[in-house]
């Protein structure tokens, strides 16, 4: 699944409701590409979690808005609140512990 170029508003992410992971990348970043495999481990043991995955750079106000500076950087939310984050995973215990706290 590639990173969206049409990111939803802030306010738009504010109001969700259940769990989500809101992922910052780019389709060319060598970090993301190389996390991906990681991170579709991850939502494979955790499929009734809603995975938004939206293309960051300057410019780009939602990840502004979350403070995003590393990709990939990964925003767990619960009812549009972060609860955890997660910065360039490389272990499947980083995912988990995040994935944990929406429960």
């Amino acid at each position: 699944m590639s990173y969206a170029t049409n990111a939803p508003a802030r306010k738009d992410i504010d109001a969700l409701t259940g769990s989500a992971v809101l992922e910052f990348g780019t389709n060319w970043c060598s970090y993301c590409q190389g996390a991906q495999p990681l991170i579709g481990a991850a939502f494979a043991q955790h499929g009734d979690v809603r995975h938004l995955k939206v293309e960051d750079g300057p410019g780009r106000a939602l990840g502004r808005s979350f403070r995003v500076k590393l990709w990939p950087t990964l925003i767990f939310l619960r009812n549009g609140v972060e609860v955890a984050r997660v910065v360039r995973p490389t272990n499947a215990h980083e995912l988990d512990e995040a994935f944990g706290v929406l429960r």
